[in-house]
């Protein structure tokens, strides 16, 4: 009996470590979620692609940016340059007491009036004499007219078509410079040159 019992007892222990080894923890299992690589792979895709976008974008921006400020720069330019030009052409030329030849010291400057109006073909100007407060109002008009008549045959001498040059005579009436002396006078017998049309965009000789 007591080997029977003993059989009986080794039997159930050894059912029960049996039991305990069978129904412990289960092994432990994988849960991180498969990867979608043909997602994975179409997002990357997508974010190439925008960077790309983004960069042809500022692209561009800065192509369009470089335009606008060489036309600026070019459209300054050509300010500055028809401004230069300008300035040239309403430079004043000067004349002796009681004379209306051209002097010698101002030939260049006609010289340089000359190459604005060939660079200019549409460039029409008109050339007022003036005259010293000295002399009656009929002789410094008449004085006057000579001096803006001499200044344009110099200019039609040297090949620039007579019509696109008028004359006026202001005599004594508006003088550059306030004053009864010689300094003032020699700066009041005087040319001035002024455009009368197609001075817009003038070109450099």
């Amino acid at each position: 009996m007591k080997s029977v019992s003993l059989l009986l007892a080794l039997g159930l222990g050894a059912a029960v470590i049996a039991a305990a080894s069978c129904g412990g923890n289960p092994a432990p299992q994988n849960t991180t979620p498969a990867v979608d690589t043909a997602a994975e792979n179409q997002r990357m895709r997508d974010s190439i692609a925008a960077a790309q976008a983004e960069a042809e974008r500022q692209a561009a921006a800065e192509r369009e940016r470089i335009a606008r400020q060489r036309e600026a720069d070019s459209i300054a330019a050509l300010s500055r340059a028809s401004e230069e030009v300008r300035s040239t052409l309403a430079a004043m030329i000067h004349f002796d007491l009681d004379k209306s030849n051209i002097r010698s010291d101002d030939m260049g400057s006609l010289d340089q009036k000359v190459a604005i109006l060939q660079a200019n073909p549409d460039l029409r100007i008109r050339i007022g004499g003036h005259c010293d407060e000295r002399g009656s109002d009929e002789y410094n008009l008449a004085l006057g007219n000579r001096r803006a008549q001499s200044a344009k045959q110099y200019l039609v001498s040297h090949g620039i078509d007579a019509g696109r040059i008028e004359t006026q005579s202001w005599g004594e009436e508006r003088p550059a410079v306030d004053g009864h002396d010689e300094s003032a006078w020699s700066q009041n017998r005087r040319d001035e040159f002024e455009v009368i049309s197609g001075g817009d965009n003038l070109r450099r000789p």
